[in-house]
């Protein structure tokens, strides 16, 4: 017992929950680092909630982890288990929370909800993806416990003080879930907002000579999970379509479920000599020169809900592919900021023709995507925090 009362009390934490944290990296994980960081910037002390890893880094602020295992169908995702973990309970009770945000329903959410009854403070939670299709993968061969979860997804969205979701579009997600209160758009940011400070074409040159691809080619990119609900068998199935009449470069980069069945497919269809995948590149410099290296963005899928890499593309001025009515292109106009196409390898095999013979447009689309789509995490956390202080304000005042 003395073991669990020799944590000291921290006071006044903004703690952040989240069931996914370095080393694994997604989308969501890398807002919950944007937020900690820029949170720090400006004054405030994080509290990062999350799974225990065998991974873990040295932080500069507070990182409270609770027994977790992996997910075998979700490599390398890992399930928290706060219940079989009598530490976690305690540290919660004994750190002062003034606010709790939430980016995760699951584990890391319902001790969100916890913390608020226990200590009466605010509590927000965002809605970040589309749950229901990755409880469907997970459970395929016990499909009833789908919507037993989904049940509990949507208390805790009722228990949240506020919901908040990265565009407005979102919304009918959210809706189809059950969810009947409020919500509030706060934007995703973006940490390549910067890197670009001179010529565009001439960065972009350069950052082609350092990942090792040609000029003269069109040069294709995708960054994310290796799930095929991304749309990677899509992907393949138009590379081959134009694989003896457009000369390209495609790169994958990330790691999944498929990455091993997505490299067979490739070879499979004689692909290897222009496709490369490339696992998961956590060096944010390197990865940020994939982008800037690339002259389109492919992302065929209706299963994001606003995907940070959409908008780190668009930074380095390398616009996206993407679906008509899925969730994702809200932010496109076609021809604009982005190009709009079905999901059917024909017409995303079409385009890619099309924009290989003309440069003009991608250009012009390029810098349509940069200056359109593109907010820096330092502008996006100031929004949050001026949220927050209210959300504060209003709980004192009660």
């Amino acid at each position: 017992m003395s073991s669990l009362l020799s944590y000291p009390k921290e006071k006044g934490l903004y703690g952040i929950f989240n069931d996914s944290f370095p080393p694994i990296l997604d989308g969501v994980t890398l807002t919950v680092e944007n937020y900690v960081y820029w949170l720090m910037q400006k004054g405030r002390t994080p509290c990062v909630v999350t799974p225990w890893n065998p991974v873990q880094n040295d932080y500069p602020y507070s990182v409270l982890r609770f027994f977790s295992l992996p997910i075998r169908s979700r490599k390398p995702y890992r399930y928290g288990y706060p219940k079989l973990d009598p530490f976690i309970w305690h540290r919660l009770r004994n750190t002062d929370f003034k606010i709790l945000h939430a980016h995760c329903p699951f584990s890391s959410g319902r001790l969100a909800v916890y913390v608020k009854k226990h200590q009466k403070v605010p509590l927000i939670g965002t809605f970040h993806s589309k749950y229901r299709s990755d409880l469907e993968h997970s459970f395929k061969y016990m499909p009833w416990c789908v919507p037993i979860i989904m049940k509990r997804i949507l208390n805790f969205f009722n228990a949240c003080d506020e919901v908040w979701i990265p565009q407005a579009y979102v919304e009918e997600t959210v809706r189809e879930y059950g969810y009947k209160g409020p919500l509030t758009v706060v934007e995703n940011g973006n940490d390549f907002a910067s890197v670009i400070s001179g010529n565009v074409w001439d960065y972009k040159k350069e950052a082609r000579k350092r990942i090792g691809l040609p000029d003269s080619t069109i040069n294709l990119l995708f960054v994310g999970q290796h799930i095929w609900e991304k749309g990677i068998g899509t992907i393949v199935d138009a590379l081959e379509l134009i694989k003896n009449d457009t000369d390209f470069r495609m790169n994958f980069v990330g790691n999944g479920y498929a990455f091993d069945e997505l490299g067979k497919i490739i070879h499979e269809k004689g692909l290897e000599d222009k496709v490369r995948l490339n696992g998961t590149v956590t060096d944010r410099n390197k990865l940020s020169d994939f982008y800037a290296a690339s002259d389109l963005f492919i992302f065929p899928s209706f299963y994001d809900n606003a995907p940070l890499v959409l908008r780190e593309a668009a930074a380095m001025a390398t616009p996206s592919i993407l679906l008509e009515e899925s969730t994702a292109s809200e932010v496109i106009t076609d021809r604009r900021n982005g190009f709009l196409c079905r999901r059917e390898p024909a017409e995303i095999a079409e385009m890619i023709r099309t924009l290989s013979a003309d440069r003009k447009m991608l250009r012009e689309v390029a810098l349509g995507a940069r200056n359109s789509l593109v907010r820096s995490w330092e502008d996006v956390v100031g929004e949050v925090t001026d949220r927050y202080d209210s959300l504060i304000r209003r709980r004192k005042s009660m």
